[in-house]
């Protein structure tokens, strides 16, 4: 497991923040986060000043990678480029989760690399990682003023035939009592747009295989603009099958049979493709999974039962 426990004596009574500092060669910030979190405790009590000097039996909560072989598929002095496998959080979600691409990150470009995005669990696909502070804040500080081009690969229930484009406002779900969606279509969200290619139309599975080119960046915005205009990404516990299924899919009930059943894959069939930006010299990444072959974890129609259609509130 990532997070370990380490122990300590200490006898001189440093400054915790620069005993940590010292300690695990970090900064002063990174190591004031560790105090913040809990994770600095002496004599089996957390410090309740970041100024507190340590004495005596220290432990520290410390994140230590542990690689699974997912290396980066491009690296160069400032950033990796990962293909993430669906089912993989980016960043662990509680110290007991087993693993998350920070064990790569961190395995590969030490203690300051980090995820400079987000990608969700289920989704696929690349993920860009900063190897030292500069390039994290020029990253993150790029992601937000949407100077890094991104695009999707999905495969979608039904036929499209043409490209078509989505424009819809978004806004978050306040209420999870009628819906387990956590963003809606809506007037009063904040504008929403996406351009849709199709690439290739599967007749045994009643599938198409499409490119998503997202221009603005709200929370799930390719997952909700498809099931908007009724093809659903496949394999979306969420956006596509009724209460119930989404439900029990949250709450960790849902079996691999019900999934394959009720959505239509064993999988959110949804991959993150490219990314195009400058840094110091123009890049345009592109995945080396072919998504197109993701096709083998599609149920046939014959076998899926969509139980959404007379429950899709928008």
């Amino acid at each position: 497991m990532p997070f370990v426990l380490k122990r300590f004596h200490i006898e001189d009574e440093p400054l915790a923040f620069v005993w940590l500092m010292r300690t695990f060669g970090i900064t002063q910030g990174e190591a004031q986060r560790i105090i913040d979190r809990g994770r600095l405790l002496c004599d089996g009590k957390t410090l309740p000043d970041k100024s507190a000097r340590l004495s005596g039996e220290v432990e520290v909560v410390w994140f230590e990678p542990e690689s699974r072989g997912n290396a980066p598929i491009v690296t160069t002095p400032d950033f990796y480029l990962f293909d993430k496998p669906s089912g993989v959080l980016v960043h662990p979600k509680k110290m007991t989760t087993p693993y998350s691409m920070l064990d790569e990150v961190r395995h590969h470009g030490g203690q300051h690399a980090n995820a400079v995005h987000r990608i969700d669990k289920e989704t696929s696909g690349l993920l860009l990682a900063s190897r030292h502070k500069e390039a994290e804040r020029f990253l993150k500080g790029a992601f937000e003023r949407k100077a890094i081009q991104k695009s999707y690969r999905a495969w979608v229930q039904g036929r499209i035939d043409k490209p078509f484009s989505v424009d819809a406002p978004i806004i978050l779900n306040q209420d999870y009592g009628p819906t387990k969606h956590k963003v809606f279509i809506s007037p009063e969200g904040k504008r929403a747009t996406t351009t849709f290619f199709p690439l290739e139309y599967d007749r045994h599975l009643d599938a198409t295989l499409l490119e998503c080119i997202p221009h603005t960046g709200r929370t799930h915005q390719i997952r909700i603009h498809l099931f908007h205009v009724k093809h659903p990404i496949l394999g979306d516990p969420i956006y596509g099958p009724g209460y119930a299924t989404a439900e029990a899919y949250l709450e960790e009930r849902l079996s691999p049979e019900e999934r394959l059943r009720y959505t239509g894959a064993s999988r959110l069939m949804l991959h993150a493709y490219s990314v195009k930006f400058e840094y110091k010299n123009r890049f345009h990444l592109v995945s080396r999974d072919d998504f197109s072959t993701a096709r083998d974890q599609i149920t046939p129609p014959g076998k899926r039962e969509f139980n959404c259609y007379s429950e899709w509130k928008e």
